[in-house]
């Protein structure tokens, strides 16, 4: 009983913090759940805003239960988004409009639900496409402009739809008359005043109460303002400050053949744009929150996987009448910083989502228009500060004009001309700006590649066994997403097939330009880079380069940044020739015995250049009977065996030589074949001196030369008198 308690009493805490974290972010589901709602249900469609906030809290609570089960992010909380929120409005107000158009009198809710429902079906089976296929990576190619427009123009279309949501009309140059009485005016102050207190605060502490406590007390300080200047709650809501109080939330499924017959099928060809709208956006958003999440975390994700999650929670959304939705990057933050990292986090969040059904009808009676306006206004300014002023930091001149153009067709035009015009722009400007796709020229490393630095023999012996640990790429043309994408796949590869690498050179002097998307890519082979312990070495990088790598804080303390390959080179090799200097020992070592043995510390040092040395393992064969007799070996640490023929393919050991002693110098003086294997006994270091060495140490330096065959004849002589005293006691 005992060790039953101690292990349910961790996994009783770490379901807490799962439960708190849920909680915590589904505070931010609730509220922007509420706003969402009142986005897409607005107009027209304003009587029938109960089934929308039960639209809305279905698609946050299926979503956020499946996503918890089956996300590669067990944290992840997923619910409706701004932007699909934002254009599934749009959606909606299409279908209401081309309704109207042809019939006024023709119901309203049934078709709207089954065009929610269809859309998101859709999108799901796309996004499920997308997952299988592997084809969901595609949209990292779609130029960065283009997306930012993209994003941009959904943010304007939230700031509007939020001026709809506070006035009950759309901001129009014939409606502007509409704008001009003391009431709408004064609501849409409020609901500004709303939207820069959010931003003064919440936007900048990000904490899970901070929201709510906000909303609350505008909620308080508006009933407050109302009672002061004597206006009942009635004479607020017959004058437009607060909402109607909506009838309790009604669930509907659509999906019967009257509704189904009755739906108006006219309307499909002109809805075609914005259901793929709607795919974009949804599949956009699903891959850009998840890897916004993995830089955030630090944590890779699989995104096919994320795709058929999503699709799947899309597909059941649809078939309950909700519309689309994905992974929050805020709220799985939020959950994560308040202690969940456990699937409990989603489930609980999707629980809490199903019990607002019962209660956000009662919050909404007495909800002033200008809170939640505020909210929306706030959301869209947000987005569109993101990509109207802060992408002005990352972006060239060009590449800044086309997402402002973009964002300009999109809300004048809508998002299929904005997209495909700015597929068309960002094209032109690669091809004006790229001639290459290929990013990588040509690969080296640093045994083959080395800089122009003159280096000892020691040195370089050093650099041709470790120079595999130095490895760089020689970039070329223009980097932009795609191409970065690939080169960042080819890093991944190129790590896992040479583990012992611990540099990694980028040359830049054959690239064009990098576009600003690239620095994603760049940030995850940082990562790769960091959690392998390379170290990222940049040269010949531009200053338009540096900027685009600064501003998105790739460089940093961890990546060095020099001038010149040359010199990148040879830092490179003095950290590695530092790190193995005991090499330098060794052949201090080797130089010492060489100096004792020719009585000349000049000799030592020709000698020792003439060597090259080896390293072998206990067990390994040097030299076997038969072979050529056309090197001497100097045993400098470890031991070696003499090994001769025995019975019964046996061999037996007639000798074994340690350090400082030398075998074969009477084969590389007679070049006769060789008489025994010479096999390592334990793992040891030798030098090698073969038959071209000696032949020029002969012609170069006779007096060498002299000197080695005199300690040659000294050995030989040791030995013949230790076999005579062996054979003499064996005679006794």
């Amino acid at each position: 009983m005992v060790s039953r308690f101690v292990n349910f009493g961790p996994r009783a805490r770490r379901a807490f913090s799962d439960v708190l974290g849920g909680s915590a972010a589904s505070v931010l589901s609730i509220t922007f759940g509420l706003s969402y709602a009142l986005l897409i249900f607005a107009g027209p469609l304003a009587p029938y805003l109960s089934y929308g906030v039960a639209a809305t809290f279905i698609t946050s609570a299926v979503l956020a239960a499946v996503l918890a089960l089956g996300s590669s992010l067990p944290f992840a909380i997923a619910g409706p988004d701004s932007s699909t929120a934002a254009i599934t409005g749009i959606l909606a107000a299409s279908l209401v409009e081309r309704m109207a158009a042809t019939d006024p009198t023709a119901p309203l809710l049934a078709p709207t639900l089954i065009t929610l429902g269809f859309s998101t079906i859709v999108t799901g089976i796309v996004l499920c496409g997308f997952g299988v296929t592997r084809m969901g990576r595609a949209i990292r190619y779609v130029p960065y402009p283009v997306v930012g427009g993209f994003l941009g123009a959904t943010g304007l279309l939230i700031v509007l739809g939020a001026i709809r949501v506070i006035t009950g009309h759309r901001l129009q140059f014939r409606t502007l008359d509409r704008f001009a009485n003391v009431t709408t005016l004064s609501e849409l102050c409020a609901a500004c005043a709303m939207a820069l207190i959010l931003n003064l605060t919440w936007r900048r502490s990000r904490r899970s109460l901070g929201l709510p406590v906000i909303l609350i007390g505008g909620v308080i300080a508006a009933h407050l303002a109302f009672w002061i200047f004597g206006i009942s709650p009635e004479e607020a809501q017959a004058s437009g400050w607060t909402f109607q109080p909506p009838p309790p939330t009604h669930f509907m499924l659509p999906w019967n053949a009257s509704e189904l017959r009755h739906y108006p099928w006219y309307a499909l060809p002109d809805l075609l744009g914005n259901l793929v709208a709607v795919v974009f956006v949804t599949a956009s958003s699903t891959l850009f929150n998840t890897t916004g999440i993995e830089v955030a975390v630090h944590r890779e994700a699989d995104l096919e996987r994320e795709l058929n999650v999503t699709g799947l929670a899309n597909i059941l959304a649809g078939a309950l009448a909700g519309y689309p939705g994905c992974i929050s990057i805020s709220r799985s933050i939020l959950n994560l910083g308040s202690g969940g990292t456990g699937r409990l986090s989603g489930l609980t969040a999707a629980a809490i989502s199903a019990l607002m059904l019962a209660v956000a009808p009662e919050l909404l009676g007495y909800m002033p228009k200008f809170v939640l306006g505020g909210l929306l206004i706030y959301l869209g300014t947000d987005q569109l500060h993101k990509w109207i002023v802060e992408s002005r930091k990352r972006l060239s001149k060009t590449e800044y004009v086309s997402l402002l153009a973009i964002i300009v067709i999109i809300v004048g035009w809508g998002f299929v001309p904005g997209v495909l015009i700015g597929v068309v722009i960002g094209c032109a400007t690669f091809a004006l700006s790229a001639a290459r796709i290929e990013s990588i020229k040509y690969s080296f490393d640093g045994s083959e590649y080395r800089s122009s630095l003159d280096r000892s023999r020691g040195d370089q012996e050093v650099l041709l066994a470790h120079g595999g640990k130095i490895q760089g790429l020689n970039l070329q043309s223009y980097l932009f997403f795609g191409s970065a994408n690939r080169l960042y796949q080819h890093v991944k590869a190129l790590l896992q097939r040479c583990p012992e690498c611990r540099y990694l050179i980028f040359d830049f002097k054959l690239v064009t330009g990098i576009d600003s998307s690239a620095a994603y890519s760049f940030a995850q082979i940082k990562r790769s880079a960091h959690d392998l312990g390379v170290k990222l070495v940049l040269v010949h990088l531009s200053a338009a380069a540096e900027k685009v790598l600064r501003s998105s804080e790739f460089i940093s303390s961890e990546v060095s940044v020099i001038p010149e390959l040359d010199h990148a080179l040879e830092w490179c090799e003095n950290e590695l020739i530092t790190q193995h200097q005991g090499l330098e020992q060794e052949e201090a070592s080797l130089r010492d015995w060489f100096a004792q043995i020719l009585g000349d510390e000049y000799d030592a040092d020709e000698l020792v250049r003439r060597c090259h040395r080896i390293e072998v393992e206990a067990g390994e064969i040097i030299v076997r009977a038969g072979d050529a007799a056309d090197s001497m070996h100097f045993i400098l640490d470890g031991r070696v065996g003499i090994m001769v023929p025995a019975d019964e393919a046996r061999t037996t050991r007639v000798r074994s030589l340690g350090r400082y002693t030398t075998i074969g110098e009477m084969g590389l003086v007679s070049q006769a074949p060789r008489s025994a294997t010479i096999q390592a006994e334990v793992a040891s270091v030798l030098y090698v001196l073969n038959t071209h060495q000696f032949e020029a140490i002969k012609a170069a330096a006779p007096e060498l030369s002299h000197k080695l065959l005199t300690y040659f004849v000294s050995v030989m002589a040791e030995r013949l008198t230790f076999a005579n005293r062996t054979i003499a006691v064996l005679r006794r």
